[in-house]
């Protein structure tokens, strides 16, 4: 799509005949597409279709990829599927890579914590000689 999903309404507020126009599709078009599921208007108590603005622009990328690119209604379904895939695979790991930045600021702190336990004082230490071991001297075989 050309413009950021989050930048358009999804407030369904036009009706087919506005919608076909604003998109450059025929009225006709456009209910082809919702019996193919590639795009799914809002309808009103009275059963009327209604457009928001991300349809519209769904509408003008599905009329791109058809005619630019040259792809079928069932590739751009799948097109627009795996869209959806990845968008949802982009949240899992926005929501993992937070909960693991948490995870890890948390082993931190603990870590620092058992670093603040440490005892800070020192003891000499000189073992008695019996349990310092000797080292032999080997001689070397001429």
């Amino acid at each position: 799509m050309t413009q950021s999903d989050e930048s358009l309404s999804r407030e369904p507020v036009y009706v087919i005949s506005v919608a076909a126009e604003l998109s450059g599709m025929h009225p006709q078009t456009l209910r082809m597409y919702e019996r193919k599921g590639l795009v799914r208007p809002s309808r009103t108590s009275g059963n009327t279709r209604r457009y928001s603005e991300q349809d519209i622009e769904l509408l003008r990328e599905i009329q791109r990829l058809t005619q630019e690119e040259g792809i079928n209604l069932a590739g751009v379904a799948q097109l627009m599927d795996l869209r959806l895939e990845l968008l949802a695979v982009k949240c899992r790991v926005a929501r993992l890579e937070a909960e693991l930045d948490a995870v890890m600021r948390d082993a931190k702190r603990k870590v620092q914590e058992v670093h603040r336990s440490y005892r800070r004082d020192l003891v000499l230490y000189n073992p008695p000689a019996q349990l310092v071991p000797q080292r032999k001297h080997r001689r070397r075989p001429n």
